[in-house]
């Protein structure tokens, strides 16, 4: 783990307090997911997006997907076993996550939701959302899996 003496995040706590071993790395806001991974020092594949998916009123799950892949929208609704999944608009996201667009994370999130992650994640060093702009949190994706009890399926293409 990393000694960070930076401003914390609910992120960066709850990834101790899980003693998952980790490393924060910090840059300044950016403008695309490329833009994040080279500020990371880390290729496109290795930062993984985190999206909120509404699966029906009130009920939401965690999506981890890599960076260079597409989240497949048929994938999942047929995980689920549902004909309608949805994104929630920015404020409902931040209401079930505390977290804005662009720093979501299951790390810390005010909700504990499930966590779908993407086949892609296993094996592999990854950088995920650390809770701030500009905040990342290097970790190994079986760790994350995990953590969470995520279910691992193929979810991208």
């Amino acid at each position: 783990m990393t000694t960070d003496q930076e401003p914390s995040t609910p992120a960066i706590d709850a990834v101790q307090a899980a003693g998952i071993t980790h490393a924060v790395t910090r840059h300044g806001r950016v403008r695309s997911l490329e833009e994040a991974a080279a500020a990371r020092g880390i290729e496109p594949r290795d930062l993984i997006k985190t999206l909120v998916v509404r699966v029906s009123e009130g009920e939401h799950v965690f999506v981890l997907v890599p960076g260079d892949r597409t989240f497949s929208w048929a994938k999942v609704r047929a995980l689920l076993g549902t004909n309608r999944i949805s994104m929630p608009d920015a404020d409902e996201a931040r209401e079930v996550t505390g977290y804005e667009r662009g720093t979501i994370t299951p790390f810390g999130s005010r909700s504990r939701l499930p966590v779908i992650a993407d086949t892609h994640l296993c094996g592999r060093t990854i950088s995920i959302g650390g809770g701030a702009h500009g905040v990342g949190l290097t970790v190994a994706g079986d760790d994350v899996i995990r953590e969470f009890g995520a279910t691992v399926a193929d979810i991208s293409d």
